[in-house]
């Protein structure tokens, strides 16, 4: 397969290089320890971590005046692209600094001090956004902060926090206001960086990792806030005011996750084409067999549809121009995609596939999760009709 088929003129000569070194590294240091570590659910190392630092991976879509490449959405999610293709949970923790959440929230003389540490590598972060009752509806969470003394006291349950343990803090979104309008809820939601020891949890907060079925080489926590004391400077920007913040930005998190479903895809494709043609059956290579083919052709188109509207997408959003509608359609498209490709590619290797012995079975159990985080399949398909036939009374 050429993933570079059909660019339709959207690849420059410096995207192609961006491109290309991702590819190479991803290949060279990323699949080898991928293959390695994710059937033990190992975690990736932190030499790795260093190296894509060194890369400026953390930095793709940070200004330069901070320290970043200072590119935009579309040269971030290639490089996405090619580190999924390797492994997912790679091709993710980059969003630790391109995405930084809350970021609109810090203050100029906060980004100048936190941004360039981000870049290095030096202060990476965990997300605990989501609760047990709450799920994607982030307006219902009931994890709340209270003033105590000079500072702020947490308690309350998080669920779905990856890398709790090997960050260097946690953002926490939080209730700071006493009543909840139903028709209202994001109003009275906080935001507060929690700086912790990498290895540990912070103090007042215990934790248990989520027996997940993949998504492997970074755990994933469910964390118990109990009376987490944290300093007034933990909360960051307005009191109360921090779910709009949040929702900005949803555009390039829809990208992103569209760019890995495509990385896995890819991955599974590429296997499933050399393996088709290493496996013989009936006295033939099966790639000699008409309905693999067609199989393999059809997989292969799919793709490069998600690429191609991925690109598109990105080049909006690098535009400035609101594009929420297209944002939801091609993290609907490609991660639907994904699971059917990588579903696909399985069926082709055959009893082979259900094995560890193959990359196959890894992009096939992270495909299925694209469908399911940074917004559902179905709340995506919410997004897209409501944009075209306006919202149902009520909802």
């Amino acid at each position: 397969m050429n993933p570079s088929a059909g660019n339709n003129g959207y690849l420059t000569e410096e995207r192609r290089l961006i491109r290309d070194t991702a590819r190479e590294f991803s290949m060279q240091e990323v699949l080898p320890l991928a293959n390695r570590l994710d059937p033990e659910q190992g975690d990736m190392p932190r030499e790795l971590i260093q190296k894509m630092a060194d890369l400026g991976y953390f930095g793709i879509t940070v200004p330069e005046s901070y320290g970043g490449l200072g590119l935009g959405c579309f040269e971030y999610c290639l490089v996405a692209e090619e580190l999924s293709r390797a492994w997912m949970s790679v091709g993710s923790i980059i969003a630790r600094g391109n995405t930084f959440m809350g970021s609109q929230l810090l203050s100029e003389a906060q980004k100048r001090e936190i941004f360039p540490r981000v870049i290095r590598g030096e202060y990476l972060g965990a997300l605990a956004l989501s609760e047990p009752n709450a799920g994607s509806d982030l307006a219902n969470i009931s994890c709340r902060a209270r003033r105590s003394g000079d500072g702020w006291a947490i308690t309350g349950n998080k669920y779905w926090c990856t890398f709790a343990d090997g960050a260097d803090y946690i953002y926490v979104l939080v209730r700071t206001g006493e009543s909840i309008d139903p028709k209202r809820k994001h109003v009275g939601i906080s935001a507060f960086m929690i700086d912790k020891p990498r290895g540990e949890l912070p103090k007042g907060v215990k934790g248990s990792a989520i027996p997940k079925i993949g998504y492997f080489g970074w755990k994933t926590w469910e964390l118990a806030f109990d009376d987490c004391q944290v300093p007034a400077s933990a909360l960051i920007g307005e009191e109360g005011k921090a779910f709009a913040a949040f929702s900005r930005g949803l555009e390039t998190y829809r990208a992103h996750t569209a760019a890995r479903a495509i990385g896995l895809a890819r991955g599974a494709l590429e296997d499933a084409i050399a393996y088709a043609k290493e496996r013989s059956q009936f006295g033939h290579p099966i790639a000699e067999f008409q309905s693999i083919r067609f199989r393999i052709a059809t997989m292969a188109s799919e793709i490069e549809a998600a690429r191609q509207l991925m690109y598109h997408v990105c080049t909006e959003i690098d535009s400035g121009r609101r594009c929420d509608t297209e944002a939801a359609m091609v993290k609907l498209f490609a991660t639907e995609m994904s699971e059917r490709v990588c579903s696909e590619a399985l069926q082709i290797f055959g009893g082979a596939g259900y094995t560890k012995l193959h990359a196959v079975e890894r992009y096939w159990r992270d495909a299925r999760l694209t469908k399911i985080f940074e917004g559902t399949s179905e709340i995506q398909q919410r997004i897209i009709s409501d944009n075209l036939l306006g919202r149902v009374p009520g909802s």
